[in-house]
């Protein structure tokens, strides 16, 4: 991991109300987590879902215009449910994802920690990203209604 004054930071949270463990699985199963994954109008193909510390996670996102973008992460600690850390390889950006899962009052609440390297095409993402991860648990609260319902 970079040094802090090399690292830029990008922090989201929210509370859902679920129990921890629903929250936790919603990202452990495959097929609950190709269902919310990504940005709106995004849709996702998990190949590959080795949910321990050095397993690898190799997803396919495509975007409204038809367009893939194949993601591969390795995980770095998963203790779940209360956390999960992985390395994005690319392709397009490298990060750390601390994932944590809290009980809390209302449900669980579920904290993203991304870490880049700090240059200046990761500071020009940062605002994307941000907004990118607001519709991530958008979609999330979605998937967990909906799984209420079934």
């Amino acid at each position: 991991m970079p040094e802090p004054q090399q690292t830029m930071e990008i922090l989201s949270s929210r509370v859902f109300p679920v129990t921890r463990q629903a929250l936790f699985d919603a990202f452990a199963d495959p097929r609950k987590l190709e269902r919310w994954w990504g940005p709106h109008g995004f849709s996702n193909t998990v190949t590959r879902m080795e949910l321990e510390a050095g397993g690898e996670w190799h997803i396919t996102m495509r975007n409204s215009d038809g367009q893939d973008f194949h993601n591969r992460a390795t995980f770095e600690a998963v203790q779940g449910p209360e956390e999960i850390r992985y390395f994005h390889h690319g392709p397009i950006h490298a990060f750390t994802m601390i994932m944590t899962f809290f009980e809390t009052e209302g449900g669980a609440r579920l904290t993203w920690r991304m870490m880049f390297e700090r240059n200046a095409e990761n500071i020009g993402l940062k605002k994307f990203i941000a907004a990118a991860n607001e519709q991530n648990f958008d979609r999330l609260a979605e998937l967990l209604a909906a799984t209420r319902e079934e």
